[in-house]
């Protein structure tokens, strides 16, 4: 048995791998810089996720499976969609059009005939359901306390606006 050892070979240089080949779930986990359970939750709500799975479960992501992955990422954490609001664009535009966001294209690009995704009412009775909030962005050197206080503040003033709408309009006479 002949081993070869290149004394230039880095630990970078032996973990690329071709952009066609498959990825485990610990490389994409890596890749999209999120747990791997997490992975696993998403195969449960979006049955568009369909890794190759192997002996042992083992899980074998195809290239077109990472760009759903890092689409799905995209709209849920940097664009705020919820999971709901992600199920019905993958109804109505298809998983190639969330391959193309994780891609790199842009949210609004394809599939401009339908309605803004911020305005969709919900087609089963419910009240209206805003499935893209505006996220603001949070100021860089800012701890996790002072940025939830400065949202509390800010839900509280929304409760006072909602219970003034709310209260009998004063009889005019």
């Amino acid at each position: 048995m002949n081993l070869e050892f290149h004394a230039g070979d880095t630990e970078a240089e032996l973990d690329t791998k071709s952009p066609d080949a498959f990825r485990t779930i610990s490389e994409v986990a890596e890749d999209l810089d999120i747990p791997q359970h997490v992975l696993r939750f998403w195969e449960t709500r979006f049955s568009q996720i369909k890794p190759l799975k192997r002996g042992g479960g083992r899980r074998y992501y195809r290239p077109d499976d990472v760009a759903l992955l890092k689409g799905i990422r995209r709209l849920l954490y940097g664009e705020g969609y919820t999971i709901k609001g992600l199920q019905r664009i993958l109804k109505e535009q298809g998983p190639r059009h969330v391959q193309a966001i994780g891609r790199g294209a842009p949210i609004g690009a394809a599939n401009t005939a339908s309605p803004s995704p911020a305005m969709t009412e919900a087609t089963d009775g419910e009240a209206q359901e805003w499935v893209q909030p505006r996220p603001q962005p949070v100021p860089e050197g800012l701890d996790d306390i002072t940025v939830l206080s400065a949202v509390m503040s800010e839900l509280g003033e929304c409760r006072r606006i909602l219970e003034r709408a709310l209260q009998p309009a004063p009889d005019a006479a």
